[in-house]
């Protein structure tokens, strides 16, 4: 592992292998532990890079952590990282807030995140959200709300980073999964997105699992929840990412 700034890079042997950015949750006030550098030793086993950006959380408030992830992107698409990854395939993975980062990162930069680089360089190539938190207008996570915005803001402001708004034609492959009695974010927020993704026929896949409570990351021992390691795994194959 080596450090840069907020970022760890976990690299694997050899040059040309994919990366995926990794995006803990923590309601944007703080980072999970678990679904941080667990996740990139879990990818680095499938043979993936793995850059885990611990992004601005409050007392920062929007744009700073969408501008650092795209910042994070567009380093790794010019190769300028430890990393010695494939600059075409290069996805995100993140979990509940980190989740929601990572759909904004898969949508067309604003003018407020810009940062000097064309939009097809500005998204990843493929995602993967773990119970993430989508709309701040319907079963909204008070929380992470009041922190990605540091208050409540008014609709139109909600509205305009709500991620079932924001998919369109060039939104990438996303692989999704939740819980179906979640008792933090309401599985409403991926079926939602779900939705999204098919108004605009993107690839997407979707499992809700009957059973398990919020935020269990790799779910490790949890029965049929822990499946979904397996699942995303075998997605990711079938779009060539674990090839030699």
């Amino acid at each position: 592992m080596t450090l840069d700034d907020d970022t760890h890079f976990f690299p694997v042997t050899g040059a040309g292998q994919p990366t995926m950015i990794v995006l803990p949750g923590g309601g944007y006030s703080t980072h999970a532990d678990h679904e941080a550098d667990d996740i990139a030793v879990w990818l680095n086993a499938l043979g993936i890079n793995a850059a885990v950006l611990r992004y601005p959380v409050a007392p920062s408030t929007h744009p700073a952590a969408i501008g650092e992830a795209r910042h994070l992107l567009r380093r790794l698409r010019d190769g300028s990282t430890p990393l010695n990854g494939d600059t075409h395939r290069i996805g995100v993975i993140g979990f509940s807030a980190g989740g929601h980062l990572a759909a904004l990162l898969s949508a067309a930069p604003t003018d407020e995140e810009s940062i000097g680089f064309p939009d097809e360089d500005g998204r990843p190539d493929l995602a993967i959200l773990a119970y993430p938190v989508i709309s701040w207008i319907h079963d909204v996570h008070q929380g992470s709300l009041e922190s990605f915005f540091g208050d409540v803001p008014v609709f139109a402001q909600r509205q305009k980073t709500s991620a079932e708004f924001l998919v369109d034609a060039a939104t990438p492959p996303t692989f999704l999964w939740h819980t179906a009695d979640d008792g933090g974010v309401s599985v409403r927020h991926s079926l939602r997105y779900g939705g999204a993704l098919s108004e605009q026929a993107i690839p997407f896949e979707l499992h809700v699992f009957e059973r398990g409570e919020h935020g269990k990351g790799l779910a490790r021992g949890l029965g049929p929840l822990e499946a979904w390691t397996h699942l995303a795994r075998t997605w990711l194959d079938d779009r060539g990412w674990l090839s030699a």
